[in-house]
C-alpha cells in the first residue's frame, strides 16, 4: 500500500551518510504502488527524485520535493539454451545480491564487478564498469515506465546510448523513467575476463591457475575490500571522479613530464588516464577539509570522516578538480550525481 511521509531525513539512504532532508518521501514495491503514485497531488505538484541504493548520490541541499525509492524485487530467468541464459532483475535488487545469485546458478559474466554498492536499477543508468567490464557488454534490456502517464517502454541497448560511465538516463531522459527491471545475457560456461593486472596478481597469489567465476569474484572481492572504504562505516559514493581522456598528443606531453604517468590506449587513438593517480600525484591523498576527506588508500574515492555536509564534500571535490588542473593541465569530471 502507498504510503507518503513528510520531511523525512535522508542520511540513511545515502552511502555518504549526508543528513539531508526531504520534504515528502515514499517508496514504491510494485509496478502498482507506481502508477497510484503518478495520479497524487503530491507527486504531480512537486519535484521529484528517484533513488534507490543511494550509492551515487550527494545531497548539497534540502530536497524540497518528493522522493521516490525503487523498491522493485525479482529475479527470473527467462531464456536460456545450452550456452546463454537471459535473466530479468528488479530495479530495486541489490546489485552484488544479483551478482551472488548469478554464480551460485553458475552464470559468468558479473563476477568482475562484484561488491559494487547500489541497486541494479542504477547499473545501466551509469554503465557501471570495474575491472575490465562493463554492462554494456551483457545488457540485454531493460522496462522503464514514464513518470507522467505511467506507461511501460523497453529499452534496447542502442536506445540506453551508453558511453563511459554514461547513458541516455543521466541526460535527455534523466527523472523521466523509473526502471521496473533490467535484463542481462550471460554465458552457462566459464569464460572468465582476467585482463586486469590486480585480478591476475590476486588469483597468483591464492595460488590459482585455473579460475572459475567464484575464484575470479572472490579476487576482485578482495582487491575491493583492501583499498575501498567500506560505506557502512566510512560514508562514501566510490569514485567520485571519471578517468579523463586525453588525446595522444596531450598523453605525449604529459608522458614526458611524468614518465610514471599511469594510462590506457583507447579503440579512438585516445588515452584514458588514472584519475586516482593524478589526484596522488597532486599530493591530495589523505587530505581532509570540514570533516571530508580524499581516502588515504584510494584517492578517487572522496569520504564523509562522520560529521561533512553535503557542501564540504562539494568544496573538497572542486579543490581537487583545481589541484589536478594546475598541475595536469587535466579537467577532472565528477562521477556521483550532485543534488
Amino acid at each position: 500500500m502507498l504510503n507518503i511521509a513528510e520531511n523525512i531525513n535522508l542520511k540513511g539512504y545515502n552511502t555518504f551518510g549526508i543528513e539531508a532532508f526531504c520534504t515528502y518521501f515514499t517508496e514504491v514495491n510494485s509496478i502498482a504502488d507506481f502508477q497510484e503514485l503518478i495520479t497524487h497531488p503530491v507527486f504531480i505538484n512537486n519535484e521529484r527524485l528517484i533513488i534507490g541504493g543511494g550509492s551515487n548520490i550527494l545531497f548539497t541541499k534540502n530536497f524540497n520535493g518528493i522522493v521516490l525509492k525503487n523498491n522493485l524485487k525479482g529475479k527470473e530467468i527467462i531464456f536460456e539454451d545450452n550456452d546463454t541464459v537471459v535473466v530479468k532483475i528488479g530495479a530495486g535488487e541489490s546489485w552484488h545480491g544479483f551478482v551472488l545469485w548469478c554464480i551460485e546458478k553458475g552464470f559468468c559474466g558479473v563476477e568482475n564487478l562484484s561488491l559494487i554498492p547500489g541497486c541494479v536499477g542504477a547499473s545501466p543508468m551509469q554503465n557501471i564498469g570495474a575491472y575490465g567490464v562493463e554492462i554494456k557488454e551483457i545488457f540485454e534490456e531493460l522496462e522503464a515506465y514514464d513518470i507522467n502517464t505511467g506507461s511501460k517502454k523497453v529499452f534496447k541497448k542502442e536506445e540506453c546510448k551508453f558511453g563511459y560511465r554514461e547513458s541516455v538516463f543521466k541526460h535527455e531522459f534523466k527523472n523521466q523513467y523509473l526502471i521496473g527491471s533490467v535484463s542481462f545475457k550471460l554465458k552457462k560456461h566459464a569464460d572468465v575476463n582476467v585482463s586486469y593486472g590486480a585480478i591476475t596478481s590476486e588469483l597468483q597469489t591464492a595460488g590459482i591457475t585455473n579460475p572459475g567465476i567464484k575464484d575470479v569474484s572472490d579476487a576482485v572481492i578482495r582487491i575491493r575490500q583492501s583499498k575501498l572504504p567500506d560505506p557502512a562505516v566510512t560514508g562514501n559514493a566510490g569514485s567520485f571522479f571519471k578517468n579523463p581522456e586525453v588525446s595522444a598528443e596531450k598523453y605525449n606531453q604529459l608522458k614526458v613530464d611524468f614518465p610514471d604517468l599511469v594510462a590506457y590506449p583507447l579503440a579512438n587513438g585516445n588515452y584514458k588516464l588514472a584519475a586516482g593517480w593524478l589526484i596522488e600525484q597532486a599530493g591530495l591523498k589523505g587530505y581532509q577539509h570540514h570533516g571530508a576527506a580524499v581516502h588515504n588508500k584510494q584517492a578517487l574515492v572522496l569520504v564523509n570522516m562522520g560529521q561533512a555536509k553535503g557542501g564540504d564534500v562539494m568544496e573538497l571535490s572542486a579543490y581537487v578538480l583545481q589541484k589536478v588542473f594546475d598541475k595536469f593541465g587535466v579537467k577532472l569530471e565528477r562521477e556521483v550525481n550532485i543534488i
